[in-house]
């Protein structure tokens, strides 16, 4: 229940609508017990008699206006009220007696159905807006969260758990609310009229319910643990999908479409066996209910038969009275079975909600501590001050200095896995360092909030990621208010806009998903342009050229020129011909710096960075 008790906590604002909700419910339950109380004066017409509230027969001249003595008498208060006006309007007649009782009878069913519209008219702004509002938190908390949790998390799983297990509160979890108050309120007011017309009847009744219960509890006490099976399945096919459609081109070309269609079908396949458990156990909750419901029904016709035809129970519980006994009865089994159902599905939602709740309890070690202060700008130095760090067991890198001083361009270079992406991933705070201070003018970055820190760094990764949308909205992601005059600047400066301009929609043209519709060289020279726009004073360029051919890369490099002049700028590059007028460059091998210095020095040194020259083609 505690998983339940979480999701009606998203309920609070809208307590307008709950409050609307209740008000009606309760009017639902009086009018849906009251229409079946109606039928007791409609029975008394059809048998031909004239009944006070005691039962005795009397004339209809002899019917007096009842007097109310006070609550302990409102049951015949309220009977012979009815009987006193009744004869009022027909005057003895049986025919008007008759539609005078049935337009009752109609008025108390109308009236229920116009509070159970009701009830479910504020339902659905309530059930809608907490959907809204988990699925909004789930977002939030999902783009929140550092790059490590989704490093161990399958991208399918979350797409799941955002979409179809949100979706399994919609339909298992909310639709309880709506039981909550209207249906224990339909068999309270209908217990309550069955003990006031005969208590000894009503106890036997009684004997039904904890066997109901028990047998209920059984069915569904395995429902979560199928359920829990159910969707995790769900996130291993999105995951097999997902993976499918990112790397279409790689399988169609090592002819692996057989290899990723069995793996998806056998995903799908113990899907759907867990589906034909789950489902087959909660088909058992109608089916069910209702067997217990008609021998509750038939125990009463039983007992009571044998009350009347004993003689037992006296002038109390007549043929129409005992009727409309059985019809109240009746009236507990509808909201007994939604119950039965509700319980099926809170047991079935809990495997949803747990599975939300962790994605909205996972702790992020990257927020801001309190009291963080904002970076107004970059004026002096960054500076990496013995710094270590590792993503698992082995360091990636170790006791790390190195200071850069502002307008300066520094290159990290070395093979892969010596520890140049993991550089820029810490000065962005993706992730924080283990030991040692990373310092912006002095500043540690970790006292800083991540927005005003992120907001004077500008990336330009090895592959451009490009949303599907128009070019002026992806360049705008840094700078909403940029103009489209500002736009085409930094698509000059980026050396795009020759490309651009001949676009049949200019920068308005979509792009495409991943930014499909272009090529290698041209995405990546958005993403600088992209960067240019923002216009951060420090630039990281995590191997922006390294995914391009040699005609692409030169124009890419002459944009990278023109975007880091008067910056400074941290390139992690692969290709060492474009860092050869790099003011620093620092040579990484296991984490370690063991080389430093501009190109044509660390060229004379013959060392570990000439090695790496002479393995590549330089121009």
């Amino acid at each position: 229940m505690s998983h339940f008790t979480n999701i009606l906590r998203y309920a609070k604002p809208y307590k307008k609508y709950a409050i609307g909700h209740v008000i009606a419910n309760v009017f639902y339950a009086l009018f849906a017990t009251l229409s079946f109380i109606a039928l007791k004066p409609m029975l008394d017409v059809i048998f031909e008699k004239n009944v006070d509230a005691s039962g005795k027969e009397i004339a209809t001249a002899a019917i007096k206006k009842p007097e109310f003595t006070g609550l302990s008498n409102i049951k015949d208060f309220g009977e012979d009220f009815l009987i006193y006006h009744m004869n009022a309007y027909t005057g003895g007649d049986k025919a008007k007696a008759l539609l005078f009782v049935i337009g009752l009878i109609i008025s108390m069913f109308i009236l229920k159905n116009i509070a159970g519209y009701l009830a479910n008219y504020f339902m659905v702004f309530l059930r809608n807006g907490v959907i809204r509002d988990i699925r909004n938190k789930v977002y939030k908390k999902t783009v929140e969260l550092p790059l490590s949790f989704f490093s161990e998390q399958k991208k399918g799983d979350i797409i799941a758990r955002v979409t179809g297990d949100v979706n399994d509160l919609q339909y298992s979890f909310l639709p309880v609310l709506e039981l909550i108050i209207r249906e224990p309120l339909t068999i309270i007011f209908t217990i309550i009229a069955m003990l006031y017309i005969s208590t000894q009847l009503t106890l036997f009744v009684f004997i039904f319910i904890p066997i109901m219960s028990f047998v209920i509890s059984r069915i569904g006490k395995s429902l979560k643990r199928k359920s829990g099976r159910v969707q995790k399945e769900q996130g291993t096919f999105l995951s097999t999908l997902e993976e499918t459609l990112t790397g279409l081109r790689i399988i169609k070309g090592f002819n692996a479409e057989g290899l990723f269609y069995n793996r998806f079908q056998e995903s799908t396949q113990r899907f759907y066996n867990f589906s034909n458990k789950l489902l087959n156990r909660q088909n058992l909750a109608s089916p069910t209910s209702e067997i217990l419901g008609i021998l509750m029904i038939s125990g009463i016709l039983w007992y009571g038969g044998n009350l009347i035809l004993s003689g037992e129970a006296g002038n109390t519980l007549e043929g129409s009275t005992f009727l409309v006994y059985l019809g109240l009865a009746y009236n507990i089994l509808t909201p007994a079975k939604a119950i039965t159902r509700g319980i099926y599905n809170i047991k079935k939602g809990g495997a949803a909600a747990e599975r939300i709740q962790e994605i909205i309890d996972s702790p992020n070690p990257i927020k801001d501590i309190p009291n963080a202060t904002n970076l107004e700008g970059f004026k002096n130095e960054i500076e990496f001050k013995n710094i270590s760090f590792k993503y698992d067991d082995e360091y990636v890198l170790k006791n790390f200095s190195l200071t850069i001083p502002k307008g300066q361009t520094v290159a990290l270079v070395g093979q892969s896995g010596s520890g140049k992406s993991t550089i820029a991933n810490l000065i962005t705070r993706f992730y924080h360092v283990n030991e040692g201070d990373i310092l912006i003018d002095g500043v540690n970055i970790n006292n800083l909030t991540t927005s005003s820190l992120r907001q004077q760094l500008g990336i330009v990764t090895q592959d451009a990621i490009l949303f599907n949308d128009s070019i002026i909205n992806n360049l705008k992601l840094g700078k909403q208010d940029a103009t489209e005059e500002e736009v085409i600047d930094a698509l000059k400066i980026a050396n795009a806009w020759e490309f651009v301009k001949d676009l049949p929609e200019g920068i308005q043209t979509n792009i495409g998903d991943s930014g499909g519709k272009l090529s290698g060289g041209q995405k990546q020279r958005l993403s600088i342009a992209r960067a240019v726009l923002k216009s951060p004073p420090i630039m990281i360029l995590d191997e922006a050229t390294s995914a391009l051919d040699t005609e692409s890369e030169r124009i890419v490099q002459v944009a990278l020129e023109n975007m880091m002049k008067n910056r400074t700028s941290i390139v992690i590059a692969h290709r060492l011909s474009t860092i050869q007028n790099a003011d620093n460059i620092v040579v990484l091998n296991k984490g370690e710096i063991v080389e430093q210095g501009k190109h044509d020095d660390l060229i004379n040194k013959k060392g570990i960075y000439k090695k790496l020259v002479d393995m590549q083609s330089f121009e």
